[in-house]
């Protein structure tokens, strides 16, 4: 993929240094999934259309520098990309959240030889939410159901009120939310996604537990 297909998918551009570093992280990809389960089998020769870009739409929908948690950040997607991308402003950071000490040191090498803005803790989400500092924007791609996401992630928005969740979702992604409010309330902006038709970033603000 090239830069210009990047960006007519997306609709954000980077410059040729960034893409450059996104192709770079491809490329360690490839290597480090040879020995390492860091995606879906099925997934590993379409990383850049299945995986990239599906993770850089998100800084077109939440443009700008901003602090992120990304929670069970795995193959690096959105976290890597994420922080990749905030280079562009340098400014902004990604805390990266994998429990998985193998996949943990992938993250760090992608990070250390792209020259990203993050840093990855090998923790449990429940123990991260203790650690971590409050944020402004919370993401995260094939890691559970709405419903335990927010169990997740709901201490976070007691140290920011303003908290704000990008959520990768697949077609089911309906009956997520509809579980998800028996026990919840929250603002819910749905956004289709560039790459499939079934598929949606969920951004969630004003979460709370229901009365």
């Amino acid at each position: 993929m090239n830069a210009s297909l990047l960006e007519r998918l997306t609709g954000l551009r980077v410059s040729r240094e960034t893409y450059e570093k996104l192709d770079y992280f491809v490329e360690l990809f490839g290597k480090w999934s040879k020995v390492m389960n860091l995606v879906a089998q099925s997934t590993r020769e379409q990383v850049w259309r299945r995986h990239v870009v599906d993770s850089v739409q998100l800084l077109k929908i939440a443009p700008g520098p901003r602090r992120w948690i990304d929670l069970g950040s795995g193959g690096g997607f959105p976290g890597v990309i994420t922080a990749i991308l905030l280079t562009e402003f340098d400014d902004g950071w990604v805390d990266l959240v994998e429990s998985n000490n193998k996949k943990a040191g992938f993250l760090r090498t992608a990070l250390m030889e792209t020259g990203a803005r993050g840093k990855v803790h090998c923790l449990r989400i429940e123990e991260a939410t203790e650690t971590l500092p409050a944020s402004e924007s919370i993401s995260a791609r094939a890691l559970a159901d709405l419903d335990l996401l927010f169990d997740y992630a709901s201490p976070w928005t007691e140290k920011n009120t303003d908290l704000k969740f990008f959520l990768h979702k697949g077609r089911d992604y309906q009956s997520e939310i509809n579980n998800a409010r028996d026990r919840w309330t929250f603002d819910l902006v749905i956004h289709p996604s560039a790459l499939e038709a079934d598929s949606v970033i969920l951004e969630v603000s004003r979460l709370a537990r229901s009365q």
